[in-house]
C-alpha cells in the first residue's frame, strides 16, 4: 500500500521515499506471440507525456482500457471498468529480475502504472488511490496470469511459477478521471475496513479456492464474476 518511509541519510538527516508513479505505460497492437493470430497490447511502453484518465465505458470509442491510446486486443478478457488500469511495483519487477537473471524494465509485465512505494499486494480491495492531483482510482481485483503474459515472458512454466508466488499487481477502477504522469504521487484516500487484500483474492481464485468465503467482507467493491464464484462455492 502506499506510504511514506524513512531511513536514515548523510549527516543522520532522515530521507522519505513518497509513494509515486515511475513510469505511465502504453500498449501497442502487435502480433499476439501467444495464439498466432489476432493482436495484443500487452506491449507496454513509459509515456513520455500526461496521458488522459477514464472510466472505459465513458467513452462511444470503448478501447477497453483506462488509458486513453492504450491499446487492448483481447477485449473478451481484459479491460472494461473492473480493469482499467493495472498497477505494478518496481520493487516487485526487481525482484523478479534478480531470479530470472534478466532486465525487466518498467512495462514489462503489462501494466500501465510502474509504482514505487507501493505494497500492491497488500493493498485492500476497495481501497481508494489518489494519482496526481485529479485521478482517483480504486482497487478491484489482482491480474490472473495468461497464455499471453507466458509467451511474452517467454519463461517456461511462467504462469505456475507467478502463480506460486502470488504477487499478481492490481488492477484499479476509475472513480475520477484526469491526467497522470511519470512522477505523480501516490495517495491512500481511503481503506475500507476489512482485510481482503489483493494477495488474499488471488490466493483464493488460483491455486488455493478454500479461502474463497474470506472475499465475502469486501462485499460489491469485487468484481460480479468473483462474487458469483464466491456465491456459487459458499452454495455448496
Amino acid at each position: 500500500m502506499p506510504d511514506v518511509r524513512g531511513d536514515g541519510g548523510a549527516g543522520g538527516r532522515e530521507r522519505t521515499t513518497v509513494a509515486h508513479v515511475l513510469s505511465v505505460n502504453i500498449g501497442r497492437a502487435r502480433p499476439n506471440p501467444a495464439k498466432g493470430l489476432g493482436v495484443t497490447g500487452i506491449d507496454k511502453r513509459p509515456s513520455d507525456a500526461p496521458v488522459e484518465v477514464r472510466a472505459p465505458s465513458t467513452r462511444r470509442d470503448d478501447a477497453g482500457s483506462g488509458l486513453v491510446g492504450d491499446f487492448i486486443g483481447d477485449r473478451a478478457n481484459h479491460g472494461g471498468d473492473d480493469q482499467a488500469v493495472y498497477a505494478y511495483g518496481r520493487e516487485d519487477l526487481d525482484t523478479w529480475a534478480a531470479e530470472l537473471g534478466r532486465e525487466l524494465s518498467n512495462g514489462s509485465f503489462g501494466e500501465n502504472l510502474t509504482t514505487a512505494g507501493v505494497d500492491v499486494t497488500a493493498a485492500v480491495i476497495g481501497e481508494r488511490w489518489r494519482v496526481g492531483p485529479e485521478v482517483v482510482l480504486e482497487v478491484s481485483c489482482p491480474r490472473i496470469p495468461c497464455a499471453t503474459f507466458a509467451s511474452w515472458l517467454n519463461e517456461r512454466g511462467w504462469v505456475r511459477t507467478f502463480t506460486e508466488r502470488a504477487v499478481p499487481g492490481a488492477y484499479l477502477r476509475v472513480v475520477k478521471p484526469g491526467w497522470i504522469r511519470s512522477g505523480d504521487e501516490i495517495t491512500v484516500l481511503s481503506r475500507p475496513d476489512h482485510e481482503v487484500t489483493i494477495g488474499l483474492t488471488f490466493r483464493a481464485l488460483t491455486l488455493q479456492p478454500e479461502l474463497l468465503p474470506l472475499l465475502l467482507p469486501a462485499g460489491d467493491a469485487l468484481p460480479q464474476e468473483t462474487r458469483d464464484r464466491i456465491h456459487r462455492r459458499t452454495r455448496r
